[in-house]
């Protein structure tokens, strides 16, 4: 069957999208008739969309189905970044794909800030993921039982689930909760360099088979939603989720003067008015100016699973005064990253990745303390212009 009459019958609704790559002799020849279905259904061109350097034959074996080409947004880097690591000091030029003029001179200005300053201090507290199964029971009191069943058999569950992984550890099951005849217990792994809700999902699927061997209990849906996964919740924050992140620096009056130019005290009282006080009348999660900026920006630039940037810009900045000098942090519990397996696969996202030095195994605490770093050093640059009064400035001259 050549293009055109594969074209005719998606047009006549006699094969559907998906069934393409039957009548195809490759993955090139399928997404081309895709896309030229799509510009007569739609009566438009997609000429840019059509040209791309990703090898689309691996990509649809693992990240995309239904492929019609790959959307292009610009990548920028932001540095030098200057980071006291956990393991070293080191300097990093950050990439950042972003549509959004002045994100990146933002970051630029504060990554100088912080070079000024001896660098940003920066930590992984915790590491783990989540999957928090939904299991119905008879009453609460059947409830109750499941929920001591999980808890008497930990040591158990704990081989069964790190039998279908080389890499994922079941650390504990907590909470466990009871609400009627439902159960949501949240099994806590950790997952090494790897996001890790796939290892997740399926260690913990074998659990469930073990407990429905065992008990009258039901599982409802693999996932209840206590996960929490791409959802901002109240549980990550204090649980925490993916990696748990810190980072904080001392900037002496000077440089608060000289590069941000405001003060320490006006900085003080734009964050506590603004990402405190605002953000708690408010009712918002998320403490902060606007973490979710460069989240998004490194996220797209490095394969990250977008979707959790809604996670993982929660958090919350703090500011103090100290005789001129200021204090200022960002603290960031639930940041879902990895350097290996799904979009870190993509070859611009390894050339990114590759940028940091991070690409493969053993880099994803390194990458967590770039993460933070480059969040607070966005931060530190928005909460000083709205101190300095320079944001309309800024996007006027640099949003066009």
């Amino acid at each position: 069957m050549d293009k055109s009459e594969i074209i005719n019958k998606l047009l006549n609704g006699e094969i559907k999208l998906y069934q393409i790559e039957q009548f195809t002799d490759t993955i090139d020849e399928a997404i081309t008739v895709r896309r030229e279905f799509i510009e007569k259904y739609s009566d438009t061109s997609l000429e840019n969309i059509s040209h791309y350097t990703l090898d689309m034959d691996n990509a649809f074996k693992k990240n995309i189905e239904n492929p019609i080409g790959a959307v292009q947004i610009p990548i920028g880097v932001a540095g030098p970044l200057d980071i006291n690591g956990e393991e070293d000091k080191k300097e990093y030029y950050v990439p950042l794909a972003t549509s959004e003029g002045a994100l990146l001179a933002s970051v630029n200005r504060g990554c100088s800030a912080i070079k000024a300053s001896g660098g940003v201090n920066a930590r992984v507290i915790d590491d783990k993921m989540t999957r928090a199964p939904v299991i119905k029971a008879n009453s609460s009191i059947e409830a109750l039982k499941v929920k001591q069943w999980f808890e008497d058999n930990f040591s158990n569950l704990k081989s069964i689930a790190e039998s279908t992984t080389s890499h994922g550890k079941l650390i504990k099951i907590d909470p466990i909760f009871v609400i009627g005849d439902y159960i949501y217990p949240r099994f806590v792994y950790s997952t090494g360099d790897s996001m890790g809700m796939n290892m997740v999902t399926i260690a913990t699927e074998k659990i469930l088979e073990k407990m429905s061997e065992e008990t009258d209990a039901v599982h409802i849906a693999l996932s209840g939603n206590v996960c929490v996964d791409k959802k901002p919740a109240a549980i990550n924050i204090v649980e925490g989720r993916g990696k748990t992140l810190i980072a904080d620096i001392l900037i002496p009056k000077e440089v608060v003067e000289k590069k941000l130019k405001t003060t320490a005290k006006a900085i003080c009282e734009v964050n506590t008015a603004k990402n405190l006080i605002g953000s708690a009348t408010a009712g918002s999660l998320a403490y902060n100016a606007h973490f979710a900026n460069m989240v998004a920006a490194i996220f797209l630039a490095t394969g990250q699973d977008l979707a959790h940037v809604s996670e993982g810009s929660l958090g919350i900045t703090t500011a103090e005064d100290r005789d001129g000098d200021l204090y200022f942090s960002v603290n960031m519990p639930d940041v879902p990253i990895a350097t290996v397996g799904g979009g870190t696969s993509l070859e611009t996202a390894s050339e990114g990745l590759n940028i940091l030095g991070v690409k493969g195994n053993g880099g994803a605490r390194r990458f967590g303390e770039i993460v933070i770093s480059t969040v607070l050093a966005g931060e530190l640059s928005l909460v000083g212009a709205l101190a300095a009064g320079h944001l309309a400035r800024a996007h006027q001259q640099l949003g066009r």
